[in-house]
């Protein structure tokens, strides 16, 4: 099992700019897959982004395409989600997940993954 510990997660101003991290513990997997989801008020937890363990792939949602990039520090088994452009669409808790099974390509959905941290909050005004 892992432990996951989001941090980084802010009020800016739309056009602005944030970088979330998502700290891993715990066991280390080289296959499945580490995934950024959002929750807004009054909403379904979506999948933003997606990083494939086995060929390091990134599958990111097209709503976020071109402003978002998710990238890692192996060495400090870390993921981070580097955000910009921000609009206040945008806003929700953001967590990240893993899966140690195989990942398809494509929109993760919130039942296939069963570790999660915390959440961390990301509020964008217009």
């Amino acid at each position: 099992q892992i432990q996951l510990v989001e941090s980084g997660g802010g009020s800016v101003q739309a056009g602005g700019s944030l970088r979330l991290s998502c700290a891993q513990s715990g066991s280390t997997y080289s296959t499945g897959c580490m995934a950024w989801f959002r929750q807004a008020p009054e909403k379904e937890r979506e999948g933003v982004a997606v990083l494939y363990r086995r060929n390091g792939g990134i599958w990111n949602d097209e709503s976020v395409e071109g402003r978002f990039t998710l990238s890692q520090d192996k060495a400090k088994n870390t993921v981070y989600l580097e955000m910009n452009s921000l609009k206040p669409e945008d806003t929700a808790m953001y967590y990240c997940a893993s899966r140690r099974s195989t990942c398809f390509w494509g929109t993760p959905r919130e039942a296939d993954f069963g570790d999660w941290g915390q959440g961390t909050q990301v509020t964008v005004s217009s």
